[in-house]
């Protein structure tokens, strides 16, 4: 926003003091899309799949080991028919567990 701003001001011609004017006018009017994205590195609505948290979901996994055998960065913890845990740290989101669960319970990639 300051740097919009100051593109306004410091701008001698009329292209230069209205070229800020989409950026400023969705910080207007989406702040707070903005906070949560860029701030917060969190998407509210989770269709960002940059930013949304790799988890498998306890209540769907089986734990058939299928998606830690499958994982090549070896981000996925857990042991026979327990539900499994991926270390988001780790993961690289290459969508290879959730490609292999077939409960559905990889989320977040």
């Amino acid at each position: 926003e300051e740097t919009a701003k100051a593109v306004q001001l410091g701008s001698l011609c009329a292209l230069g003091k209205t070229a800020p004017n989409p950026v400023l006018s969705t910080l207007r009017y989406f702040r707070d899309e903005y906070i949560s994205h860029v701030v917060n590195k969190i998407c509210p609505t989770g269709e960002c799949s940059a930013l949304a948290r790799p988890e498998i979901d306890p209540e769907k996994c089986k734990g058939c080991t299928l998606c830690s055998k499958r994982c090549p960065v070896g981000a996925i913890t857990g042991t026979v028919r327990e539900p499994h845990v991926i270390d988001a740290d780790k993961c690289i989101k290459c969508g290879a567990c959730k490609t292999a669960c077939k409960f559905g319970a990889v989320k977040g990639i």
